[in-house]
């Protein structure tokens, strides 16, 4: 049951008169806290999913930079991809429709100890207040958009999800959880915990988040269009993941260090390809090109088997004030 919802607005304003007092501004070369990393969320994803986590290093070398349909690029790599331009769609090697080996490569699923070769993505953003923010960005290599009377709507190649912590004072106080073109909000001790840290739920297929298992209808009326999750394999993204600092005045990243994998990378790697604004799939496909088929609704224009790829993190509203990334349509549910 949903419990009593407020705005963002007062939650902010409490926090700022929390964090009255000032505190250090943690250095840029700073590693990641050791406080953000114990109320990191983990995560179950669906028990019967077939789209696992994936590495973007990985990711990137199935793909070919192109601007209106033609290659501006014959190969990309985290090292090159920050340099093109926003009207870029990095666009499959493969015909997505046969489901190439890499798109459901089980690498990127977590063994038993919640540990994924898939590196996560960490990205910190200090803020006015004491406030800051941790983003946990969560990568997929294909994003499978389900079902509405047994027609497939809303397929796209790369998938970026998130989840975010704010911390005042280095104490947690509220988590998003992203979902679709949207998301909800929580505060951190509504949220169910394991070993103290917040538990979310990753959606089959869509990979959308939510703060309980079970079955989360959206979009559309008649309960026409769920996703489904489940207490499926445990993901824990602090065991292996690159981080890095955002300075939302500058619009840059840094390199804040990581874990395992993704950490051993990073030195060469850089920062500069989280500042890459196109897309990380293909662009939609052109009516019958991949089997494409759309159908007009109502409301929408059309609605495709296949849509483009998504931004990456510098498109999420890394600098918001409220929590949510919409802030002007943000609530913070204060229990389950």
């Amino acid at each position: 049951m949903v419990g009593r919802t407020f705005t963002a607005l007062p939650v902010l304003l409490c926090a700022l008169t929390a964090a009255a007092t000032p505190t250090m501004r943690l250095a840029r070369r700073d590693p990641v806290p050791s406080f953000v990393l114990q109320n990191a969320p983990v995560s179950h994803l669906w028990s019967q999913e077939q789209w696992w986590p994936a590495d973007v290093a990985e990711h990137l070398t199935h793909m070919v930079p192109e601007a209106d349909f033609a290659a501006v690029a014959q190969e990309v790599t985290l090292e090159t991809v920050g340099g093109l331009a926003s009207d870029v769609f990095l666009t499959s090697k493969d015909d997505v429709t046969k489901q190439p080996a890499w798109i459901t490569s089980v690498v990127g699923k977590p063994d038993a100890s919640a540990k994924s070769a898939a590196p996560a993505t960490i990205v910190l953003v200090e803020k006015d207040g004491g406030i800051l923010d941790a983003f946990f960005f969560y990568f997929y290599s294909f994003d499978h958009g389900g079902k509405v009377l047994d027609i497939e709507f809303g397929d796209h190649v790369g998938d970026w999800e998130h989840s975010m912590v704010r911390f005042v004072n280095g104490a947690p106080t509220t988590v998003y959880l992203s979902a679709h073109s949207g998301g909800s909000a929580f505060t951190f001790d509504a949220t169910e915990k394991t070993n103290g840290r917040p538990t979310t739920y990753i959606a089959g297929g869509t990979h959308a988040n939510y703060a309980t298992p079970g079955k989360h209808c959206h979009d559309l009326p008649l309960d026409l269009l769920c996703d489904q999750t489940d207490a499926g394999p445990l993901w824990d993204p602090t065991l292996n993941f690159r981080g890095f600092w955002f300075d939302s005045a500058t619009n840059t990243f840094s390199v804040a260090g990581g874990a395992d994998v993704g950490g051993q990378e990073e030195p060469a790697e850089g920062a500069g390809w989280l500042s890459f604004a196109g897309a990380w799939g293909d662009e939609q496909y052109k009516i019958l090109e991949h089997g494409q088929y759309c159908i007009e609704t109502p409301d929408v224009v059309d609605e495709c088997e296949f849509v483009s790829g998504p931004t990456g993190p510098i498109a999420k509203n890394l600098g918001r004030t409220a929590v949510c990334q919409k802030e002007d349509s943000c609530t913070i549910e204060t229990s389950l």
